[in-house]
């Protein structure tokens, strides 16, 4: 259970290992047959679909063990990111986001990610780097003197677009929208917090830093506003 990776680049190595005899040997003769199918991707469905029986076999035991879950989920990732980009799976055939969409599974997923997410919130605010910039002596690159704690937040969310944008379901990815949008307003607190300790030093380092990252976090969204 702990080695999810094992049978997912098992999957991989099949794959890439049959893709040249597919294309040269099987191909033609379903060519030849005036068949429609593709051999490359059928072979790819179908071992693909027996990675979504052992999900499915497996999670019910791994659903309550954060660690084991998040590593699972963190696998299935990187798998479908490979399987797609180097392998050209297509989106219309089954795939492990399906799983990862059933409800149990889903709502958990959310829940942990959330969880992380807050921990990382914890740890990146409590840096003693917090409010410096990570370019604050290359002048050309740092205009917006962006502390690192806001620079550090928006790659978060970043991260986790990045995570759910393969979901199957407008609903499922409005779901984790919700999660960010919380999160954000989670951040707004947090530096809402640290400004009123700063207030009597209005000048001060520390309460400029929040007025730079709650610009530089304002601009990112705008200019994020158009991705679907």
């Amino acid at each position: 259970l702990n080695k999810p990776e094992w049978y997912l680049t098992q999957v991989l190595m099949w794959i890439g290992n049959h893709s040249k005899f597919l294309d040269d040997k099987i191909q033609p003769i379903l060519d030849k047959a005036g068949s429609s199918v593709n051999a490359g991707l059928e072979f790819s469905r179908a071992l693909v679909m027996l990675i979504l029986e052992k999900l499915a076999a497996d999670i019910p035991f791994l659903l309550y063990d954060d660690a084991l879950f998040c590593h699972l989920v963190d696998e299935v990732l990187q798998f479908e990111r490979e399987l797609y980009s180097v392998h050209g799976y297509l989106s219309t055939l089954p795939s492990c986001m399906h799983i990862l969409s059933e409800e149990s599974c889903f709502q958990r997923w959310l829940t942990v990610e959330k969880k992380f997410a807050l921990q990382k919130m914890d740890s990146m605010l409590s840096s003693e780097a917090a409010w410096i910039s990570q370019y604050k002596d290359i002048t050309d690159i740092d205009e917006m003197k962006v502390p690192d704690c806001a620079e550090t937040f928006m790659t978060l969310l970043l991260v986790i677009t990045d995570r759910y944008k393969n979901l199957p379901t407008a609903s499922r990815k409005l779901q984790f929208l919700g999660l960010q949008k919380e999160l954000v307003d989670d951040f707004r607190i947090r530096l809402t917090q640290v400004m009123k300790e700063e207030s009597r030093a209005s000048l001060g380092f520390r309460y400029c830093a929040i007025l730079n990252a709650v610009n530089y976090i304002a601009t990112v969204l705008a200019d994020w506003a158009d991705n679907v």
